[in-house]
């Protein structure tokens, strides 16, 4: 199994604006590559993608580094300016650095809803497209619209949406999101991360059965073929640990033949981020 979508973290180090607030607790101390390993040893996971937390060219480097020196981690979705003029330099020089194989930008907390459809970003996704690279959307509802439009304007960028763009579950809410969700995924050149799914659920009361309508929608619109599982590891710690968000999904997917769980759990991330059989990237090194 590949894990398309975890993190690493320590905020002795680095401050992560997002982990403000006492509910995040819980999280706030150092995750590490041995803490990782642990994990996905006891899970059977055999690669994973690493995904970026901040918005710092100093994470994607220390990132970088790292997946270069640890095998499990087959790829990493950094951080990159898009804005900055100078961005397909700054593109080539991370990949320099170790296996980039995606970027992605807290777009979720952008006041604009259409902050991915200005002028200088969609030029800068461009550039990714150009570059052979993935866009990771981090959204929610609000801004799937612009999401959409970037999958038109660029029909040569492969999109992840990340976390299914965090539908309302605790709420028990299911407009915009679900047309929101299903307009995106009329665009051939998007998928869709099964992640996230637990810290949007109630975290001290969540059951599967209240994820299902939800994934039973990104199953619909996207296709097994356009899923990805992703353990969002250690946020969902929040609410389950590894082994449970694993197990939820291996539920969720209860439905599907063989192959498409094959597809949802190795073979869509091998594609989507261009590993190879062994979960690594072809150009490491």
């Amino acid at each position: 199994m590949i894990d398309a979508h975890h993190h690493l973290w320590d905020p002795s180090r680095r401050e992560y604006p997002w982990m403000a607030g006492e509910a995040l607790d819980p999280i706030r101390r150092p995750y590490t590559v041995d803490d990782l390993r642990a994990v996905t040893k006891a899970a059977g996971v055999h690669a994973t993608v690493l995904v970026q937390t901040v918005s710092s060219a100093a994470e994607t480097a220390e990132f970088l580094a790292t997946a270069a020196a640890e095998p499990v981690i087959a790829g990493v979705v950094g951080w990159v300016d898009l804005a900055a003029p100078d961005v397909v330099d700054r593109l080539a020089a991370a990949r320099e650095q170790g296996p980039l194989v995606g970027v992605r930008h807290q777009v979720e907390n952008e006041p604009d809803d259409d902050w991915l459809l200005r002028p200088e970003i969609v030029a800068g996704l461009s550039s990714l497209a150009s570059a052979g690279l993935a866009y990771d959307l981090l959204v929610r509802s609000a801004q799937l619209p612009a999401a959409a439009e970037v999958a038109l304007r660029l029909p040569e960028l492969r999109l992840v949406l990340d976390h299914a763009a965090k539908p309302p579950i605790a709420a028990g809410e299911w407009e915009p999101w679900a047309s929101g969700v299903a307009a995106l995924a009329a665009r051939e050149n998007v998928v869709c991360k099964l992640s996230g799914l637990v810290t949007e659920a109630d975290w001290t009361g969540w059951e599967v059965g209240h994820l299902r309508r939800y994934v039973d929608h990104v199953l619909d619109v996207f296709g097994p073929e356009r899923l990805l599982f992703g353990s969002d590891w250690p946020v969902c710690e929040l609410a389950a640990s590894y082994e449970v968000v694993l197990d939820a999904a291996i539920a969720l997917t209860g439905g599907l033949s063989d192959a498409e769980r094959l597809g949802v759990f190795e073979h869509n991330a091998r594609r989507v981020y261009g590993l190879d059989a062994s979960g690594e990237t072809p150009s490491r090194g």
